[in-house]
């Protein structure tokens, strides 16, 4: 497998610094062998470039895309934590989504973030999901993922 490092670089992504907490919580903590990433919304450069409900004020497109951001934070969450090449294993994603009225796509949604762990880790990025809709996401985000990922 090439090295999550060698992978982004392809994929031309550069991990951002880790998000600021907005509230009393840690980005991401370790407890044993697993890492568990505090829901990531999609922050870039301190802003989150969209707000509103998937489905009304933002389309399902634009929402994979910022779940795909929200991806890579958790991963900069990981790798500022313990490194990505301890990653074994992408365990669990909890993708939340706040949608309007109706909207049922939230798994295309959080698709953006899964395809980014397996693009990244390949199978050791492949996990079990749940995609959620929601009625408010903080500050206003469309999208927020939450990470569980086992560490060697």
């Amino acid at each position: 497998m090439t090295a999550p490092a060698e992978k982004l670089a392809e994929l031309g992504i550069t991990l951002p610094a880790v998000v600021p907490p907005v509230a009393s919580y840690l980005p991401a903590v370790q407890s044993g062998n697993y890492v568990y990433v505090s829901g990531q919304l999609p922050f870039v450069d301190g802003k989150l470039p969209q707000t509103g409900k998937v489905g009304a004020e933002v389309t399902a497109e634009d929402a994979a895309a910022q779940a795909r951001t929200c991806a890579i934070n958790a991963l900069a969450a990981i790798d500022a934590l313990v490194g990505l090449d301890r990653v074994v294993k992408i365990v669990k994603v909890t993708g939340f989504v706040a949608s309007a009225p109706g909207f049922t796509g939230q798994p295309a949604v959080i698709n953006g973030a899964s395809d980014l762990f397996a693009a990244v880790l390949g199978e050791q990025g492949r996990h079990a999901r749940s995609a959620v809709g929601v009625a408010e996401l903080p500050l206003g985000a469309p999208v927020e993922v939450e990470v569980i990922a086992e560490v060697a």
